[in-house]
């Protein structure tokens, strides 16, 4: 008996029919077509907003805004210090942060490494990172070290200066009258200066003179 490729029979379940939508209550998904209502949702590609409250007034207009956030403005850096230097690396190697990552004390090498001070260090190693405290830097360089920055130094930060004191005067006995700013004491008056004659003042001394 001869069996033909159109007597084999497919696997069940192994073709599904396609689902046509929008076909009506007949058509086995409901008048919406399993959408729902009408509105945004039953729309392809509608999509509501994380924050969004309806007519309210969202939560993060409603809250008052004060202060300064850094969270944008940081920098975080990988931590390392010298003492893991000292018992991971051999004398006169270098640390890169490809061998930090792969020595196991960072995670990642692309990002920032920063070097700290903590625990001693007696090989004498070039060390690249993008920080390294006073301390940590102070340490590499007595061993015989490198210190490679990978990024530019920060700057100083702004010092105020002290308010200039002024200074105390010389302290006057009793029963004497402290000098005063003009040079005379200050008991004592100052002197009338005198005024100049008008016209008519002159002209009166004029004529008592020729009398």
């Amino acid at each position: 008996m001869s069996i033909c490729i159109t007597d084999i029979m497919q696997r069940a379940g192994a073709k599904k029919k396609r689902k046509r939508v929008g076909r009506g209550e007949s058509s086995g998904h409901g008048k919406t077509s399993c959408r729902g209502n009408k509105g945004m949702k039953s729309r392809a590609g509608g999509k509501r907003e994380n924050l969004r409250e309806g007519g309210n007034l969202p939560l993060f207009r409603r809250l008052p805004k004060f202060g300064f956030s850094n969270v944008l403005f940081r920098k975080e850096y990988q931590v390392v210090n010298v003492g893991d230097l000292e018992a991971r690396f051999d004398d006169g190697g270098r640390v890169t942060a490809s061998s930090l990552e792969a020595a196991g004390l960072i995670r990642d090498h692309d990002d920032r490494v920063k070097v700290l001070g903590d625990g001693e260090l007696k090989k004498k190693l070039a060390v690249e990172a993008h920080r390294f405290s006073a301390s940590a830097a102070a340490k590499i360089e007595a061993a015989g070290g490198n210190v490679n920055w990978l990024s530019p130094k920060p700057k100083k930060k702004f010092v105020r200066r002290p308010k200039p004191v002024a200074e105390k005067s010389a302290a006057v006995p009793e029963g004497e009258a402290k000098p005063s700013a003009k040079g005379g004491k200050s008991g004592d008056k100052p002197p009338k200066q005198k005024k100049e004659k008008t016209k008519k003042e002159a002209k009166s001394d004029g004529r008592k003179q020729a009398e």
